[in-house]
Parts: C-alpha cells; structure tokens; sequence
C-alpha cells in the first residue's frame, strides 16, 4: 500500500513533530494512503557519539502511543546500526521507496540523512523528481513561553528547559506535561512516620530526563484508573544526610488534603505528569520544620494543579508498530 512518510527521532513527540504528522494525515487522506512514521530508537548519537548523546524525553512505547494519538497508522522502530548508518543517501532514499512505497515524504528544512548526514531535502527533492514521490517541507513551529519571548520548537531546547526545572515552558512546547514512569519500590519509609507516605518511583532503563532537583507540583497516575494531585521530591534528601537522588512521589486526596488511600505499597507502575515548579532542595534544622514545609508543599500542589480528575481518557488512532528496515533519520 502506498504511504506517506515521515522519518526521524521524534523524541518527545512535540508541537513541531506534531506539525510533520498533521501535514503528513491530509497529504495521505487525499491520496487514500498511510501515514508511516520511522522512528530512530535509540538515538544514532547513541552509536556514533555515545558522550553526548541526549536524555530522553519518551521511551519508545510513549512515542508510538503518542505519535498514534497524532494520527501515524504505523509506527516503524529504526536501529541504528552499522550497517544503517553506513547507508549513503541514495541507498537510503532507495530502502524506503523499495519499502514503503512513498507518494510524499513529510520533513523540516533541516532534515538530513545518510552516511555523515550527507543528504539534505534538497537532494531528497531531487531524488523524489527522479524516484516518483513528493516531497513536502514543514516550516519549524514556534512558540511563546513564559519569559514571552517566542522560540522555535526542538527537543534540544525542552531538555534545557527540563534539566533548568522549567517545566511549564517544556509543556508549552510539548503541549503536554513532561511524564516520567517507574515501578514503586521499598524506600527508608521515613515519609510515612511523619505524616506523608511517598511512592519511591525506579524508572527502567534506559531513563528519561528528569528535572532539576526540587519538589515538583505533578499528577500521578495509579492501578486503578484515578488521577491524583502530587507533591514530587526529585533529587537528594539533605535533611536525612541522604544524597543518592531519588523521585519521591506523596500522593494526595485532594478533598481532605491528607494522603490517598488505597494505594498499593510496591511493584505497581506509576506514572507521574510533572506540571509546575514548587521549590528547590533545602535542609532543614528538624523533623518539625521539614513537616510544616511539607504541609506547605501539598496545599501548594494542589493549589498550582486546580485539581480536577477530569473525565475518562478517550480512545485514541491505533497505529501499528513494526521493527521495519533499518534507514537513517534526522536528530
């Protein structure tokens, strides 16, 4: 069946990648074809420059769901191997037009492909004159965060505004809150001999990117289906001399402000949306003093949250997910 494509990392699914599969839905409903995504995972600086390669903002299952959300039919997931990396342009261009039978392929100005990066849309134009297919050129999307300045949507720059704790203007440009997941795990439960039981989240590997140290206003999402306010502690616990980083999540009824209920000690996946900054990290004199600032930080969660559970989440497009053929994709 005849697609159109649209390749890349697509690492946090954000509103510029979101511009790529928008354009790519009304080429392909127009031309009864499907929307075909090739997602690079892990990221080929993973292979080529593994000291600085980027954190990730998605795993690949959040991505595919994502990218299904957006409107992509299939999901293809791209290894970047040797032999992959390797490809020149032209072979590249040759794997996908012998693979997935493009009318038009979706991409920014900057995309590049191939052995060194050698291909630009240009010569990917070029290449569609001769091989049959279109190419279409999505301008980058810009956004105004909270600074009002207005900026040019990429992943690059939500990681720094992530990594800075700026987690509001990350979620301007992702149109989401960052997310972060993890199975619950035995902590020192000193949390709940004060008052405020915490779920010790241990993400899998490979991790995403968390943000900077501090607590965090956040919704939490449990077993049951119930979306909860949160106070999240990221990074260390200088109060309890305890330096090792760790994503501490107090979960919170919103209608007594106390902790939930009924909520499963261990081995349960959480999954955390992170929506405003409430502090940074401090040491305080006593267990008396850090308990009222943890009273604070509560009624402040909920506060910056205008908690609501909201109704049900709706059924999303299900697209496929394939392993695929190996072809290189822009950063």
């Amino acid at each position: 069946m005849e697609s159109v494509v649209t390749i890349g990392n697509f690492d946090g699914v954000h509103a510029g990648h979101r511009e790529l599969v928008r354009r790519a839905r009304a080429r392909a409903d127009s031309s009864s074809a499907r929307v075909v995504a090739l997602v690079f995972d892990p990221h080929p600086s993973t292979r080529l420059r593994p000291d600085q390669a980027p954190a990730r903002l998605t795993t690949f299952d959040r991505r595919a769901q994502l990218l299904a959300e957006a409107g992509v039919d299939e999901i293809v997931r791209l290894d970047p191997s040797d032999a992959l990396l390797s490809m020149t342009p032209d072979e590249f261009v040759a794997s996908v037009v012998r693979e997935r039978h493009p009318v038009a392929i979706v991409e920014g100005p900057d995309f590049n492909y191939g052995k060194g990066r050698a291909g630009s849309i240009h010569t990917l134009i070029e290449e569609g004159r001769r091989m049959g297919f279109a190419v279409e050129i999505v301008q980058p999307v810009e956004a105004e965060i909270s600074d009002e300045s207005t900026v040019r949507v990429s992943s690059t720059l939500i990681r720094h505004l992530i990594s800075a704790g700026r987690v509001r203007d990350a979620a301007l440009l992702l149109r989401r809150n960052h997310e972060i997941g993890g199975v619950v795990t035995p902590g020192d439960k000193r949390g709940r001999t004060i008052g405020f039981p915490t779920a010790n989240i241990v993400q899998q590997s490979p991790p995403v990117l968390l943000p900077a140290q501090g607590v965090y206003a956040a919704h939490a999402k449990l077993p049951d289906g119930r979306r909860l306010p949160a106070a999240v502690n990221i990074g260390a616990r200088p109060t309890f001399d305890a330096p090792e980083p760790r994503i501490e999540v107090h979960i919170i009824d919103p209608a007594s402000m106390s902790p939930a209920r009924a909520i499963p000690d261990y081995g349960w996946h959480c999954t955390i949306e992170i929506a405003a900054f409430v502090r940074d990290t401090v040491r305080f004199d006593g267990i008396d003093s850090l308990r009222a600032q943890l009273e604070r930080d509560r009624a402040a969660a909920v506060r910056l949250l205008d908690f609501s559970p909201g109704p049900p989440m709706p059924d999303h497009h299900a697209a496929t997910i394939a392993p695929g053929a190996a072809v290189p994709a822009r950063s």
